[in-house]
């Protein structure tokens, strides 16, 4: 299993009236700490553009345990369980400075062929990266 932790302060901009992170801005949250994930390993996703490879997502999922507040550091800890395929599923823990988990998601994306539009498996080179975390 694979497993990345970023960090995220929140800001004015993320928060509602009521000082609450808008709900909108956790997919955000996700994608800042899916692309940081996938940097960690040491590809970038204008990198997999580059290949010829998109990853559209297809689904996501929000869990809203407690609010997360302006100027909170929160840490997003991106999981990937299951080793990828044709899709990618990312799961997603969000703990406040108190460690807590106030909110869990999840998003499910495909590796699609830029110039066809059409599924395609994921590329040799991340596959061999990812691979070390399920072959055992």
């Amino acid at each position: 299993m694979f497993q990345h932790e970023t960090n995220i302060r929140v800001t004015y901009a993320d928060t509602d009236q009521m000082g609450y992170v808008y709900y909108g801005n956790y997919a955000r949250f996700y994608e800042i700490a899916r692309a940081e994930s996938i940097r960690s390993l040491g590809f970038t996703y204008s990198q997999l553009e580059k290949s010829g490879v998109m990853m559209p997502v297809l689904e996501n999922h929000s869990k809203y345990i407690s609010p997360a507040r302006y100027d909170e550091l929160l840490t997003i800890r991106t999981i990937i369980a299951e080793k990828p395929a044709v899709k990618i599923k990312f799961n997603y823990e969000i703990e406040n400075e108190e460690k807590k988990i106030i909110h869990t998601g999840e998003t499910l994306l495909a590796f699609v062929d830029i110039k066809t539009g059409r599924p395609k498996r994921m590329p040799e080179n991340l596959e061999a990266v990812l691979g070390q975390f399920y072959d055992k």
